[in-house]
């Protein structure tokens, strides 16, 4: 009787590890053929999706309209701020820029004289400079920034704007008032400005403006109703001031 009990158990125990095996053959062949049961690839079908490698950064184009706002009015951005050109022109141009980017160097350097000459100068466009010093990477910027202004304040400000960007590596307070003194600028005057930090809500004011239409970097444009981010070349600012007179 005994013998009998152990080869009825005995036989459980076979059957149990049968079916355990046979259904661990049926998960592994489930599993190759879906690659892990779905894990990897799409989650609904469960087929493997390739990642296609990240394809090259195109030229830079005008970039979309900030979300929120629709079109982009660059005359409701202005504000009694530097300015050239004809104030009745079509077309204004709004830059929010950064002395110290070197970004904003290039556009200067190698696109805004061409603006200058072929729509600034002939009246077809306003242009207006608005600072965006991004203090967090640039630590001279907002002094550079005020800098201008006091600048600004003597009638200086777009020979000083020039002198700033032809000298980004130095922009030290010292460097700021020298550059000040270069241009017969009433020193006394411009060194209280810059030491009594009169210009800073000034300056954080044109930040604040430069965030809430849309910008994140510089340098940033508004170029009409078309938002423009970063010194692209001077065809892709011809295309956006044409298309809008």
């Amino acid at each position: 009787m005994e013998e009998k009990k152990e080869e009825t158990v005995t036989l459980k125990k076979s059957t149990v590890w049968m079916s355990i095996s046979g259904v661990l053959a049926v998960l592994l062949i489930i599993s190759v053929f879906t690659a892990g049961f779905g894990i990897r690839g799409n989650s609904i079908t469960g087929k493997t999706v390739d990642v296609p490698s990240p394809s090259p950064s195109p030229s830079p184009s005008p970039s979309p309209s900030p979300s929120g706002i629709g079109l982009v009015d660059a005359k409701k951005w202005v504000d009694d701020d530097p300015s050239l050109g004809d104030k009745n022109a079509k077309l204004t141009i709004v830059e929010f820029s950064d002395f110290q980017c070197p970004f904003c160097g290039r556009f200067r350097s190698q696109t805004f004289d061409q603006i200058k000459k072929e729509y600034i100068d002939t009246g077809k466009v306003k242009f207006v400079f608005r600072d965006f010093p991004l203090n967090s990477i640039h630590p001279y910027a907002q002094k550079a920034s005020e800098a201008s202004e006091c600048a600004d304040e003597q009638g200086k400000f777009w020979e000083y704007h020039d002198k700033l960007f032809e000298n980004q590596g130095a922009l030290t307070v010292d460097n700021l008032k020298k550059y000040a003194s270069d241009l017969s600028l009433d020193t006394k005057k411009f060194n209280d400005c810059l030491d009594s930090g009169k210009m800073a809500s000034e300056v954080n004011k044109d930040t604040q403006d430069a965030q809430a239409s849309g910008g994140s970097g510089t340098p940033y444009f508004l170029v009409g109703n078309k938002p423009v981010s970063g010194a692209q070349p001077f065809a892709n600012f011809k295309a956006a001031i044409d298309t809008q007179l």
